[in-house]
């Protein structure tokens, strides 16, 4: 596109792109088109991110679907002084990596790969937050409903497929993994998720328990 006029194609689908309020698809675009040629689409809009490739905004791809973006390296001059900054709890973390990294997964299966019980509140600040989603349920007695990650996920970590997660190797590298979750990795390469069970728990997450039932109630049994 660099150095030659655009044709009225590659024009009509930048409008597009940078007046959509969400990403789109290939399909999407060529029907608000008015059923434009597909193949003639995808080449405008690889032309196009040929074109913003390098560039203060740039045309990228996440989940097949397309949208600008401004480019990653430049985002600290869009920062506003204040930002709302959104922090997720240790459990809320530990449940977005393990549908990111196995999804799709059950509820059950994700309190056995963490050894723990998973508090609904938990998967509801991930769904609110958009970054995970429901996926259909198990074809398994009982039919439990299944988690995987959403565009919106990629999107704001970057990535353009689930394939770009970054591995162990390079967690530990980055510092992000302390010992336990050295000990936790460890355990899910060697497919034992049993082990689990001694992963540490936070007060948030461990099960509620009558206490009475384990201190007794003081009173001797009955002769």
């Amino acid at each position: 596109m660099s150095g030659t006029k655009p044709d009225d194609l590659q024009r009509a689908v930048e409008a597009t792109l940078f007046a959509a309020e969400e990403p789109m698809t290939l399909e999407a675009l060529a029907g608000h088109l008015g059923d434009a040629d597909l193949p003639a689409v995808r080449e405008a809009v690889r032309q196009l991110a040929d074109h913003y490739e390098g560039r203060g905004i740039e045309l990228v791809e996440r989940s097949r679907k397309w949208h600008f973006q401004t480019s990653p390296d430049l985002a600290h001059l869009l920062r506003r002084e204040r930002e709302q900054v959104r922090r997720l709890s240790r459990a809320a973390t530990e449940v977005l990596a393990i549908v990111a990294y196995h999804e799709p997964v059950s509820r059950a299966e994700i309190e056995s790969i963490r050894g723990v019980q998973t508090a609904k509140g938990t998967v509801d600040v991930l769904m609110e937050a958009g970054w995970i989603k429901i996926a259909g349920r198990r074809e398994v007695p009982g039919r439990p409903v299944i988690y995987a990650t959403t565009a919106e996920f990629l999107q704001h970590f970057g990535l353009q497929t689930r394939k770009d997660l970054p591995g162990l190797d390079e967690l530990r590298a980055a510092g992000l993994l302390d010992p336990v979750d050295e000990a936790y990795d460890a355990l899910i390469e060697t497919d034992e998720p049993q082990g689990l069970a001694d992963t540490p728990e936070t007060e948030a997450d461990m099960p509620r328990t009558d206490q009475s039932a384990i201190e007794g109630d003081g009173k001797e049994p009955d002769e």
